[in-house]
């Protein structure tokens, strides 16, 4: 039998609808590709093999190594991740841009952005918005849908990635991909008709074609689900962190109450910001408790 490789534009209900070559073919997965424990199972961005069927339908076949995986949700061959977040309405709440920014880290993923959309409602200095991020290494993109602002900064970013757009409701998203190009929004809007959902608030990632790429329209990736994450992994996760891991009295070191811990000392010295460490603090406790409540719900 004939198989033709393909990419899994979304999964919906048992189907995972794949862009071939010449056309988006419904597909059923076979057994041994079903979710487990262990494995994420076929997801969005995935590419596959598939077996068309006489009544134009497929199976997917084989599923093909990934490149990468984000892990909330679950979408394969990512090249980057989006923060998106608001200057205002709602104002940008650091623990949760943190929350995010671990995630994504989590996942792996080589490019993290952070997009500041309505900046037009800042009345501080735009420039200086979430500077501290910049010195951590991350790259922030200030736009404002309603003005116009910074949009073709961003059209350069997405051009030729799959991009997943991430953040909590309300920052303007929607707002962003009309802004990118009017059809974005227009494909978004037929989805959420077909699922019986308003525009923006779908349960399920799809894959949209732009600019020789793709932007992921997801509902975002929960903030809250950090409690798989290794404790000891976690100062990782923050980049500027890194350079002074290994420098500590004790090994392990939890660098929240150990004395001589290098993160400490860097914090003192004005190398790490105190936003940040206190994000790693509250994020280092909320995973300290959610794997203390698992394993005592595991004795029982």
């Amino acid at each position: 039998m004939r198989l033709e490789e393909g990419r899994v534009i979304k999964a919906y209900n048992s189907f995972f609808y794949v862009q071939t070559e010449n056309e988006l073919v419904s597909c059923k997965l076979r057994g041994k590709f079903k979710k487990t424990r262990k494995s994420q199972g076929v997801v969005p961005g995935d590419k596959v093999l598939i077996a068309k069927l006489s009544d134009g339908t497929g199976v997917v076949e084989e599923q093909l190594p990934r490149d990468s995986l984000l892990r909330r949700p679950a979408v394969a061959n990512v090249t980057q991740v989006i923060l998106t977040f608001a200057a205002a309405q709602p104002d940008l709440h650091p623990l949760l841009l943190n929350r995010f920014l671990v995630l994504a880290e989590w996942s792996g993923l080589k490019n993290i952005l952070i997009c500041v959309n309505k900046t037009d409602l800042y009345r501080g200095d735009r420039a200086a918005f979430l500077q501290l991020y910049e010195q951590a290494g991350y790259r922030v993109l200030r736009v404002s849908a309603k003005e116009n602002l910074g949009i073709a900064e961003l059209r350069q970013v997405l051009s030729g990635e799959t991009t997943v757009f991430a953040g909590p409701s309300g920052v303007g998203k929607s707002s962003l991909l009309n802004a990118l190009d009017a059809n974005l929004s227009l494909a978004t809007g037929q989805v959420s008709d077909k699922i019986k959902r308003g525009r923006h608030t779908t349960r399920v990632a799809e894959l949209l074609p732009y600019e020789q790429g793709f932007i992921v329209d997801t509902p975002g990736f929960s903030a809250m689900e950090l409690g798989e994450i290794p404790l000891a992994e976690l100062a990782n996760f923050f980049p500027e962190f890194r350079p002074y891991l290994g420098q500590c009295r004790f090994a392990p070191c939890s660098h929240t109450h150990e004395p001589d811990c290098g993160i400490k000392e860097a914090l003192a010295a004005g190398k790490i910001s105190n936003e940040r460490y206190e994000a790693y603090q509250a994020i280092y406790k909320e995973i300290q408790e959610a794997q203390q409540m698992k394993r005592k719900k595991e004795y029982k």
